[in-house]
């Protein structure tokens, strides 16, 4: 498949397409209906038709998990097992994971029209992994003795932080659940899950699969729902002690005022980004293309790290234009079963119109349109690859996060205007470098202003590598032993040597 005029056809004679199993929430290690019943329906973006109907939990149902997860935390074995136990108990999670890949894979293309074939060779083995990566951490959480000043002996205690919150996004359902539980559990925390109401089929089954590896009831709970409901009741409920979220920064900002007015529980945020990435003259001219492609159209742009302003040093700003249009021509876009494409749909109608009326707005404020531009066939929620040149950061395309298959390019002369420009957004998630010089990379990646900097390469994310944001991206590190620290408390012990005074 070249050509976006045919978006394919579905592989699923090829796939075993999983049945439907859980739908309910989750409380208490029990699969429950919402208390008032109701349900919404969850999408299949390839055409548009319902998957299945989903319980609808409100703040009735968070209150009901909240009790549940406090008093697993205050009261059940969890936080009291040591981290050796919890660490086995995980791994167990993780091996259930690796034994079921296919169906959670299957899940997240449908529900989010994912890749399937990166889904079970990715995202599904790298949320194992990362269960993995915090289950050996688990047993490895300790404070530290204190050399003190005066006669006084003292050490520091590093204690779960209690009931969390976690309100995760639609665009990596089944990384962004492993990313926020596994820290968190390896922790001694017990939580509240709340998946994005587009995506909420692959967190209700790893919520099954906790069940099965041994995690006790109460430890972890998935409520479904909506954001002003559901997300709002756990960013405002005064009996949890940390929420973390991750998805836009309008969202950011109501969950940090509803925890601020409630018992001013931290909050992680990891938020949008407008991310740069910077092409050198020196620059191999087909790795940098398929950089800057695969930096805007890996999961079709709905990435919080999509390089969606592209600078390109003038001397070969022509030849790699070039390159990257013909590209994009002939980038595969169709069903996510089909394993020759490389973009499925986007994940709803709603953020299939969001960027389609961006791309609208970006001709009208002068941008030329390259390549692209218009949705694919007539069912489903596809959008062809897209490229806007002669674009200014003044416009709305180049400031404002599409999340969709949108880049903006921009030329450059000098490194200084380089790092300038790339400098000039309110985000600093991310940003990207090809270059051959060493010492222009090194000049860039500690002159940009962004929380991961990427040198001729992309979404080099690993488990041990914290990740985060500056300025309006958001704060808190995922990855990382970063990542377990935010669902830690530090406690100072302090006793007298000697029957010294202490005064």
């Amino acid at each position: 498949m070249g050509s976006h005029g045919d978006i394919g056809g579905t592989n699923e004679s090829l796939v075993k397409m999983p049945t439907i199993k859980f739908t309910k929430l989750f409380i208490n290690g029990e699969f429950v209906e919402s208390i008032s019943g109701k349900t919404f329906e969850t999408i299949d973006p390839r055409n548009g038709e319902v998957i299945a109907r989903v319980a609808e939990g409100d703040k009735e149902d968070v209150d009901l998990a909240v009790e549940a997860a406090r008093a697993a935390f205050d009261h059940g074995p969890w936080p009291r097992m040591s981290g050796a136990e919890r660490g086995r108990i995980m791994m167990k999670f993780a091996d259930l994971i690796n034994q079921n890949v296919e169906e959670l894979a299957a899940l997240d293309s449908l529900d989010a029209g994912k890749l399937f074939s990166l889904g079970k060779t990715i995202d599904i083995p790298g949320a194992a992994e990362t269960i993995r990566y915090y289950a050996g951490a688990a047993d490895k959480i300790h404070g530290e003795v204190l050399k003190m000043s005066r006669p006084l002996h003292g050490y520091t205690l590093l204690e779960p932080i209690g009931v969390v919150g976690h309100i995760i996004p639609w665009n990596f359902p089944s990384t962004m659940f492993s990313l926020k539980v596994s820290p968190c559990l390896a922790a001694g925390c017990t939580m509240i899950v709340k998946p994005a109401e587009q995506t909420p089929l692959s967190a209700l089954y790893y919520a099954h699969l906790a069940k099965l590896a041994g995690i006790p009831d109460g430890v972890l709970n998935v409520v479904n729902g909506y954001g002003p409901t559901a997300g709002a009741a756990i960013s405002s409920h005064m009996d949890i002690d940390k929420v973390s979220f991750t998805g836009s920064g309008e969202v950011g900002r109501e969950v940090m005022k509803a925890a601020a007015a409630s018992n001013l529980k931290p909050v992680s945020l990891e938020l949008g980004g407008k991310s740069p990435i910077i092409i050198f003259d020196d620059a191999d001219l087909d790795m940098a293309s398929e950089l800057a492609l695969m930096g805007i159209l890996f999961n079709k742009g709905e990435v919080c790290v999509a390089t969606s302003r592209l600078y390109i040093q003038e001397g070969i700003y022509d030849e790699l234009v070039k390159k990257l249009v013909e590209k994009a021509k002939a980038w595969a876009v169709g069903d996510p079963f089909n394993p020759e494409v490389r973009q499925g749909p986007q994940v709803d109608k709603r953020q299939f119109e969001k960027i389609l009326s961006y791309i609208e707005q970006g001709k009208k404020e002068g941008a030329t349109l390259l390549t692209g531009g218009n949705r694919v066939g007539n069912t489903g929620y596809y959008i062809e690859p897209t490229i806007f040149a002669d674009t200014k950061e003044d416009m709305q395309i180049v400031k404002e996060e599409i999340f969709g298959p949108v880049l903006a390019l921009m030329k450059f002369k000098t490194t200084e205007e380089a790092i300038q420009r790339a400098n000039n957004t309110k985000y600093g998630l991310a940003a990207v470098v090809v270059t051959n010089n060493l010492n222009v990379a090194n000049t860039v990646s500690r002159s940009v202003r962004a929380g991961s900097v990427w040198i001729n390469c992309y979404l080099a994310i690993d488990n041990d590598c914290p990740f985060g944001g500056y300025k309006m991206s958001g704060f808190g590190k995922d990855f990382g032993m970063d990542a377990v620290h935010k669902y830690l408390q530090v406690k100072a012990v302090v006793t007298p040597l000697h029957n010294s005074p202490w005064l």
